[in-house]
């Protein structure tokens, strides 16, 4: 089963965007081969988990992640969107289908602890995620136990909304907060919603180091140009 290395997190590109491709704007009826398709190109895959109540979508499940991992060695990381009851099992099972990193909200205050203490001690990486709402001062009390920050840009799991007048400003505070952690291992900022041609580069000039790709990658004419316009921002 192929794997990313175990340094995969410091081992991301820090001269360029990172590349996190969503499966959610993937061909679902053509999973396999739509990855294959963009694999060259990927850094990150996302998997995007909603349970109907957290978030009002329904996605993914732990077969799907393990159906990834059978075919990709690139690091999987599952956003969890879910009530805090569930965490704690939907964590054991993403871990267990093979995902690399998985980011909880800073919603989940309940069972976040637990839910940190749980993903280190299976061995992955962790992230936490905001919503679009959520004061961007949250994330201060978790953050060194952090490998990823993601600020949501819109409302949560919706599609084909615009990017909140805010992101910009809320990026900026994230990437001060971090900066200011006294971490000394590596955390990834990044910027999920209402990623589109004319946003990406505002959310990078920002502080985003990724920004999760979904139809501006997926359905891009040519994803050739469409990467080396991503990588030159």
């Amino acid at each position: 089963m192929p794997t990313p290395s175990k340094t995969w997190l410091d081992d991301l590109p820090r001269d360029r965007l990172i590349a996190e491709f969503s499966t959610w704007s993937a061909n679902l009826m053509g999973l396999a081969d739509d990855l294959g398709r963009v694999e060259r190109h990927v850094d990150v895959l996302h998997v995007d988990v909603a349970d109907g109540h957290f978030a009002p979508a329904m996605l993914f499940f732990p077969d799907l992640v393990a159906g990834i991992r059978k075919v990709s060695a690139k690091p999987i990381h599952v956003h969890l969107m879910v009530a805090d009851a569930v965490v704690l099992s939907q964590i054991e099972q993403f871990a267990d289908a093979g995902a690399d990193l998985i980011s909880l909200h800073v919603e989940n205050e309940s069972v976040a602890d637990a839910a940190l203490d749980l993903i280190e001690k299976r061995g992955l990486v962790a992230g936490m995620v905001l919503r679009v709402e959520t004061p961007v001062e949250r994330i201060r009390p978790y953050v060194k136990r952090l490998g990823f920050v993601t600020l949501l840009g819109t409302a949560i799991g919706v599609k084909g909304q615009g990017l909140d007048e805010k992101a910009g400003d809320r990026l900026k505070e994230a990437a001060a907060i971090i900066a200011g952690s006294g971490a000394t291992h590596r955390i990834v900022l990044a910027a999920d919603g209402g990623i589109r041609e004319h946003t990406v580069p505002l959310l990078r000039a920002a502080g985003a180091e990724t920004v999760v790709l979904g139809s501006l990658a997926f359905n891009a004419p040519s994803l050739d140009e469409r990467m080396a316009w991503l990588h030159a921002l």
